[in-house]
Order: C-alpha cells, then structure tokens, then sequence
C-alpha cells in the first residue's frame, strides 16, 4: 500500500495541510499522537477528499478514509449549523453543543462552511486540488448548483466522484430522499428482524447507513487503483437500497434459488438449532452449535449425554425438524444459572458462546479495555471525547484516530489559506458576502 501511495503522489504532486493542533485541557497543553499528524505510515497520506455528506452513510465512509490518513476537508452550511446530524440529540458536548451522534462518524476530519450555492467557485478550486469527491444529495441536487458529476468532470478530470443516494441515480425511485430504516423496510431487513410472533424490528443502529459507508470506502480505494494504472478518475453509485438488498445473502439465495421466502426467527437460525439466545438466572446468553461435533461437546458440557444420542436430535437436521422439543429443554437448564457461571463451565469450549452484554457490559470487558480500541482525544472546545477506534488494524501501516471530530467551521480558514492559497482579503470578501463562515 505504502509504494501504491507513492504512485499516487507521484501522479498528483499533491502536499498535505498537516499542522501538529494544541489541545488545553485542565491548563495543560497536550501533544499525543492526537495532533493530526499523517506520516509515510499511513497508506493513504497525499490523498485528499472533498466530503459534501452529512449524516452517516457518507461521513462514515470518509472517516474510514480518513483513518488511513486522507485529507479529509468536510464542507458544511454556514450560518445553517453545520452537519444536520450535529443537533440529533441529547445527549449533547457541553461547550460545543455538537452532538455525540456526531462525533461518531467524523474524526480525523477538518471542518470547512461554505455556501454551495454562492461558493461553488471555491468548490472547484478545491476539486482541482483534491483526488476524491464523496456527496449524499438527492440525486440531481448538485447538477443545479453546478457541482454534478458532468461539470466537475470538466473542471477536475483526474477526480474520483462517489454518490452515496437512496435509490441509485437511475431506475423509478431515483429521485427519493433516502433513509436508513426506509431502505431497510423496503430491503426486507425489518421482514426478517424481530421476535416469531411478533412485528417487525429495526435494528438498534443504521446498519444499512454503515454497510453502505463500507461499500462506498471500499469501491473509492479500487477506483484509486483503476486511476493508478489509467490516470482516469471516475463515477461511483453506491445507494442504500441495494446495499441493503445485498445484505440479505443467504436469506436472497434461499429464495432466488429456492423460491422460499423468509421469516423472523427472533436470535434463532432458520438452519442451525441450537443457535440463539436463552434466558438465564440474571440476563440472557447466545450459544451455537454449527456441527454435531459441536452439539455433541455442549451436551458433554451440561451432562446430557444421552441428548447427543436421541434419534430426534443426532443430526443438525434432526434438530431443526424437532426444534420446539430441544429448545424447551435448554431453556429449563440455562434459567438455573447465571451467565457468568455459564461462560464459566464453558471455558474453551469449540462452539461460539458469550453473554448479551449491555453497552456499559461491553465497555467494561477484560477483551476491550487490553486491546485499547476505545480511544480519548483532546477536543478543540470540550477537553476530551471517547469514541471507537479502527477496528483494522496493519503490521505494515497506521489506521488510527487522531483528530477529535471538528467543531462547524473550525478549519475554513486554514483550508482557504493554505491549501487554495487564499489571499487574506479574499476570506475576509467571502465572509462578509455570507459564502464562508
């Protein structure tokens, strides 16, 4: 990765903006790794990205960029608030009043306002500067403010233009805004997500916001390649829709190749019994059992040996055939007993077991807290926030969090000055004119 970066720097001739920040905390000035520092670890160093996405979906898939070390320059309304997503609360940072939904999804990012529909001008100069365009607008909305595909096509050749939109930019839903419960109703994710008997259940985060991020994040690193070998940026669709549609896997085949449709099964698997959640004396535990082999040890585990060897249970399609009948009998047993005393008796076991942990549960665990993936990072106005760190992680390369998500527009001018090479009069004309902020 580190010689691919090279080439694209070589291509480009591009610097970063990569200033060291100072954070006052309790009086105390800090310098961590935390100061924006992008060194020749990070395989994407030299690659800058011109990120007009809000929300999630966008913003999660250049804060992964921007983790391996691309400039990410995140353009916001000004006089507007910024990112939609700044106000989704409470719960809200003190001082800055952002929110801590925000802060998910926008570390190691530089925030820049600019009025789209005054300053596209400025967008262009950026465009020429950048190797990478990422936007979520309802497809059609950045052709009339002059910033589409076709016309920034003109101004930056070399640019990689990525849209992340509902529905796609074709077809008879191109034109609706789209959400992530919507595409996740429509996708038939609720269809499947829920108790047996009862309704439809979406799932306790965006997942089709995140999956469609990691699809956009990962067809940019292939476009930066295909523009490695050619020199040609390009177009890429990514839509919520079919990311989700994508998602139903083994669900979709089942019924493309075997015409049979789904249903909810709660924490149970349609194909493997035991596979689920069962209630125990102080909360619930998950258990699978993807083999007989395994079947067999869990029953070696809880003393039911003779289980393992009824007719009604020997084989995994035995199981699914009677699977109220073995169901009812490990309920009765896991009840008798807490979870830990469960995780306990089945210390190295073969077959996945853990606890439903509840989120304090799964900040507290022995595994999270050794592997450091929560990390503390000074903020501009606030002190210090936490998020989750990246969970990838290179022997060769870096992929970290070093910036706390920015405050609106704490970077405009910095970016104008010093990578567009704005004049100090020319940002002081665009403020006075409300273009910047």
């Amino acid at each position: 990765m580190l010689m691919r970066c090279q080439v694209f720097q070589s291509l480009f001739g591009r610097q970063l903006l990569n200033r060291p920040q100072a954070f006052t905390v309790g009086g105390k000035t800090l310098a961590t790794s935390a100061t924006g520092e992008i060194t020749d670890d990070h395989p994407l160093k030299g690659i800058k990205i011109l990120d007009l996405t809000r929300i999630v979906a966008g913003p999660y898939c250049t804060m992964l960029l921007a983790d391996m070390g691309a400039e990410v320059y995140k353009i916001e309304r000004p006089y507007a608030g910024g990112d939609e997503s700044r106000k989704w609360g409470p719960p809200f940072l003190e001082k800055s009043k952002d929110s801590t939904y925000f802060l998910a999804s926008n570390r190691n990012k530089k925030s820049v306002c600019i009025d789209l529909k005054k300053g596209k001008d400025i967008i262009y100069d950026l465009a020429r500067t950048c190797d990478i365009l990422v936007e979520n607008y309802v497809p059609g909305k950045l052709d009339e403010l002059q910033l589409g595909y076709e016309q920034l096509k003109k101004v930056a050749p070399h640019l990689i233009y990525c849209s992340l939109t509902g529905y796609g930019s074709r077809g008879p839903y191109a034109k609706r805004p789209g959400y992530d419960v919507i595409a996740a109703s429509m996708g038939g994710l609720l269809h499947i997500t829920g108790e047996r008997s009862g309704p439809p259940s979406k799932v306790g985060v965006a997942v089709t916001d995140v999956s469609t991020g990691l699809y956009a994040h990962g067809a940019i690193l292939a476009a930066l390649l295909h523009r490695q070998r050619t020199g040609r940026g390009q177009k890429i669709d990514v839509n919520l829709f079919s990311t989700q549609v994508s998602m139903l896997i083994n669900v979709a085949s089942n019924y493309l190749n075997a015409g049979l449709d789904a249903q909810r099964w709660g924490t149970a698997h349609s194909s493997i019994v035991p596979y689920q959640s069962f209630k125990t004396k102080d909360g619930y535990l998950t258990l699978g059992t993807g083999s007989d082999k395994q079947f067999q040890e869990m029953c070696q585990r809880l003393k039911l040996e003779h289980l393992a060897e009824d007719a009604k249970f020997k084989t995994n399609k035995d199981r699914v055939e009677n699977r109220e009948e073995i169901i009812k009998i490990l309920d009765n047993i896991f009840s008798q007993k807490t979870s830990k005393q469960w995780m306990e008796l089945f210390e190295n076991v073969s077959f996945p077991v853990g606890p439903v942990n509840s989120i304090r549960e799964v900040f507290e665990d022995e595994h999270i807290k050794s592997i450091g993936l929560v990390k503390t990072l000074p903020h501009s106005k606030d002190g210090v926030v936490k998020m989750v760190g990246p969970p990838v992680e290179f022997s060769e390369s870096k992929n970290d969090a070093r910036t706390a998500p920015p405050v609106c527009g704490q970077h405009t001018d910095d970016v104008l000055r010093e990578v567009l090479q704005y004049s100090e009069r020319q940002i002081a004309e665009l403020r006075q004119k409300k273009i910047i902020e």
